[in-house]
């Protein structure tokens, strides 16, 4: 079965054709980040007006590379939630148009078990396994019982990983996209040169996994003379080591309570910050995991996580009525299996 899928929820207009779930025949991303640089940030307007502009011929370039034409194409699928309501809208409109008009089969997908599938492109993964799904939007440890069923063990309580990011990048002039950014600067800073705090929560078992960066963001923007240490330079070179530091620890010290907890011992990381350097390197200090990472390539938005999962609901027989349509958020995330709701089945 050959997917076309399309993903929109954000800033990339992409478009994949993927084989079985597996095999990925094109990949296509036409990324917006020169349009919204000079606003440190993602414009909606700007991001939805993008994707009208350019899905078609991200569509027309994805059939080209794979060298099918539309009559090829077994089944179209389209990121219905969670994202921008108006970029989601174009991929979305534009995903069931074609299928209608075509008479092929049509599935929405929620972007996040995209990202958590994306690993499993080029890799065979049994279930269940930890899943870390980390981005700009979602910071997520979660029992990943099967393609559509995730269990959440432990959100952010505020501000997602990728979105510390980005505001801390903001506020000190970096650059944009964040994430990018202090990864690169990183490199060249010295990680003890501050002291920034970890966020401590109630260890009570409503928050035994969850994850805050509200506090670390407020300590390296606004008191970050506070937190340098003796011998150390403030610059930032270093302001982005401790930080990165500091933010991937907060988040695999959650991590590795929940290995211990479930005795899960594979970790299936998902998302764009999934492929920042130093939270790859930290994971693999620990052997005794075994920690598996989607190619860089496959870490940000993308088709063809978006098509590979939806030949798993198509195969089952799973297909959207014609009038889905768009959601900018899925209802709050509660432990257990109330999330089957908000992630996958419908």
């Amino acid at each position: 079965m050959k997917v076309l899928g399309i993903e929109s929820s954000c800033d990339e207009t992409a478009c994949a054709i993927v084989e079985d779930g597996k095999k990925i025949i094109s990949n296509v991303v036409a990324t917006q980040i020169p349009f919204h640089q000079i606003f440190k940030g993602v414009v909606p307007e700007i991001a939805s007006r993008k994707h009208a502009e350019w899905i078609l011929p991200v569509v027309r370039q994805a059939l080209k590379e794979a060298d099918m034409t539309l009559a090829d194409v077994d089944a179209i699928a389209a990121t219905n939630r969670p994202g921008l309501m108006g970029s989601l809208l174009v991929g979305l409109t534009f995903g069931k148009t074609l299928a209608w008009s075509l008479n092929k089969p049509f599935i929405a997908i929620n972007h996040m078990l995209g990202h958590m599938y994306a690993a499993h492109l080029e890799n065979d993964i049994e279930y269940p396994y930890l899943g870390l799904l980390v981005s700009g939007g979602h910071s997520i440890i979660a029992k990943v019982n099967g393609f559509d069923d995730l269990e959440v063990l432990g959100t952010t309580i505020d501000d997602s990983v990728g979105e510390a990011f980005d505001k801390v990048s903001k506020f000190y002039g970096l650059g944009y996209p964040g994430g990018v950014v202090i990864d690169r600067l990183a490199q060249n800073g010295d990680p003890k040169s501050f002291s920034f705090p970890v966020p401590k929560l109630d260890k009570g078992d409503d928050h035994r996994y969850d994850v805050s960066f509200s506090g670390l963001k407020t300590a390296v923007i606004h008191q970050a003379d506070m937190f340098l240490k003796k011998g150390y330079e403030k610059t930032n070179e270093n302001i982005c080591a401790a930080f990165q530091e500091t933010a991937c620890k907060t988040i695999l010290s959650r991590l590795f309570r929940a290995v211990e907890d479930t005795g899960l011992t594979t970790v299936v990381a998902g998302g764009g910050v999934a492929a920042n350097s130093r939270l790859r390197a930290m994971l693999a200090e620990h052997k005794e995991l075994n920690c598996i990472f989607p190619p860089l390539k496959l870490c940000g938005d993308n088709g063809a996580m978006i098509a590979g999962v939806a030949y798993h609901f198509l195969k089952r027989g799973d297909r959207s009525p014609i009038d889905v349509t768009a959601q900018a958020r899925i209802p709050q995330f509660k432990r257990g299996l109330a999330n089957l709701e908000a992630f996958g089945r419908r």
